[in-house]
């Protein structure tokens, strides 16, 4: 009888429904963000061997997202470009897969990977979505 009650118990449990929706719409559908017009970059060399090369981009939404920090060594946004973080999804060939952030002009021309930690903001860049 203890079994029957238990079962019952589970099986209503797991039909329950839910007001919330398990996943906001926002979050499907929001793949690219504008992040202000750039200004300038400065460059920042490795601390020691094997560590990775920044660079510091400044836009005109600094006040907001502080200088934003991406992989490279060189910059090849025009001044006064409008910049868009994007965020891409990869499955490398499994059922799992990570989003990955990009900085990008535009038109496309040019884009870095950005830091998964935005060090001048001090957040995780999938906040910024």
């Amino acid at each position: 009888m203890k079994r029957l009650s238990f079962l019952f118990l589970v099986i209503l449990s797991s039909c329950a429904v839910s007001n919330k929706p398990a996943l906001q719409e926002d979050q499907l559908l929001l793949t690219r963000k504008y992040v202000g017009d750039f200004i300038d970059f400065r460059y920042t060399g490795p601390e020691k061997f094997g560590d990775p090369h920044i660079i510091w981009i400044k836009t005109t939404m600094d006040s907001t997202y502080g200088k934003i920090s991406a992989y490279g060594q060189k910059c090849d946004f025009n001044k006064g470009d409008r910049l868009y973080v994007r965020r891409n999804y990869y499955s490398p060939g499994s059922a799992f897969g990570y989003w990955v952030y990009q900085i990008e002009s535009e038109d496309n021309k040019a884009f870095y990977r950005l830091s998964e930690f935005q060090h001048q903001s001090k957040v995780l860049i999938k906040t910024w979505f």
